[in-house]
């Protein structure tokens, strides 16, 4: 594992995935109004800022159990990490820290998309450095560090079965705990002025297409990152062909609804059907054929696609459709592998606990996820105040939040 390639992957996948979070700050910021952009893409880099910090000193801990009756791991087992620094194998053991910081941050820069154009910056941090500590880094914990979800198929079916969750890059402890997070803070701080379709468009689609060029680039590190601890990086190929399969497909599921429904595909919907295969491929990329993968991202382009327009007949304001894309593919990719999976799934060979196990899991996340962001978001909402006054939403939350402007014209 500590192979110069090896080492040289994991430092590369590791620089990838932080990039995404950029991208996701591009991304969003495209999508705003040009009076929003500086506070929207500012929400991406806080979290960046303030995750990567409660990662090394006590959120790496956390994400690592003894057993699955274990809620987290202990924060102040390797406080700052100095064991990990120090200890044998250290370069191995920090690139590992730092691999997994970059899943922590993206996660939660995901979520500021829902509460776009109306959210104070500070209350956001305090969100980000609670939600990090009690929403993502037990979850972590849960589905890679040895926590209930990695040993649910022995806990139902017994150690011999064969049975365990698959989730190889992230999607339930990444895209549905997003996703959920979002739901839970889009109804904590409510619609915004005027919500309805055709609230806004997006101010700059260059500057979204861009954030979605990034996401893509990062995400064969997020998926075929972890393959450095695999000898050989045995399935790296097979991730690589699926996450190209499933993200092209996808822009294909997405502009034939939009081509159906309205009668021109756009190019942000190209670019959200791009991001949806991506979501839903996530947690499946190791465990599909491609042509089961190019089948999961035209699904998912074709059902975020419709899942967007729930939120304006279930009447929450999800602004820049985090639960559609993020928690919606999420809960397909996760779901799917339950019928799919080479070899596992109901209709490759398989049988019904492999599904029921995928389906206990995502279930678990999102309740859990949407519960505790309820919380944190009513908590914060109730005290210091977590949404802009009207005045400054109205004017644009970046002169009232930041003192700056997006586009400033100097003589």
């Amino acid at each position: 594992m500590d192979s110069t390639g090896n080492i040289s992957w994991a430092l590369t996948a590791t620089a990838l995935v932080l990039l995404m979070t950029p991208g996701v700050a591009f991304f969003y910021g495209g999508l705003v109004r040009a009076k929003s952009v500086i506070s929207m893409m500012m929400m991406s880099f806080g979290a960046i800022g303030l995750i990567a910090v409660l990662w090394m000193l006590y959120g790496y801990s956390m994400s690592s159990v003894d057993g699955p009756g274990q809620f987290a791991g202990d924060p102040f087992k390797d406080f700052g990490l100095a064991e990990a620094a120090s200890g044998p194998g250290a370069n191995a053991a920090l690139l590992s820290v730092a691999y997994g910081a970059t899943f922590a941050i993206i996660t939660v820069a995901l979520i500021s998309g829902a509460i776009a154009d109306r959210a104070r910056f500070g209350p956001w941090l305090i969100f980000v450095g609670v939600f990090g500590t009690i929403g993502y880094f037990p979850i972590a914990a849960w589905v890679w560090g040895g926590g209930w979800i990695m040993h649910l198929g022995t806990t139902l079916f017994g150690k011999d079965s064969g049975i365990a969750v698959i989730d190889y890059a992230g999607g339930t402890a990444v895209h549905i705990n997003a996703g959920a997070a979002a739901l839970a803070l889009a109804l904590v701080l409510g619609k915004r002025i005027g919500f309805g379709k055709g609230i806004q468009k997006p101010h700059n689609v260059p500057l979204t297409l861009l954030g979605a060029a990034l996401l893509w680039f990062g995400w064969f590190g997020f998926n075929a990152g972890a393959e450095w601890l695999s000898p050989g990086m045995g399935h790296v190929g097979l991730i690589a062909v699926n996450t190209l399969g499933a993200s092209a497909a996808g822009i294909l599921g997405w502009i034939l609804i939009e081509k159906l429904r309205d009668g021109k595909p756009t190019s942000v919907g190209a670019v959200s059907g791009l991001v949806a295969g991506l979501v839903a491929i996530t947690p499946a990329c190791a465990n599909l054929t491609p042509g089961w993968s190019l089948l999961l991202g035209l699904l998912s382009g074709a059902a975020c696609a419709l899942a967007v327009e729930l939120k304006f007949r279930l009447g929450f304001d999800d602004s820049l459709d985090v639960v559609g894309l993020h928690l919606v593919g999420g809960v397909l990719g996760t779901v799917y592998l339950g019928f799919f999976a080479t070899g596992q799934g109901l209709f490759t060979g398989g049988d019904l606990r492999l599904l029921a196990v995928q389906i206990i899991a995502a279930g678990g996340v999102l309740v859990y996820s949407f519960l505790v962001s309820l919380a944190i978001g009513f908590a914060i909402e109730k005290t210091i105040g977590f949404r802009v006054t009207k005045e400054a939403e109205v004017a644009g939350v970046d002169t009232f939040v930041h003192g700056e402007e997006g586009y400033a014209l100097v003589e």
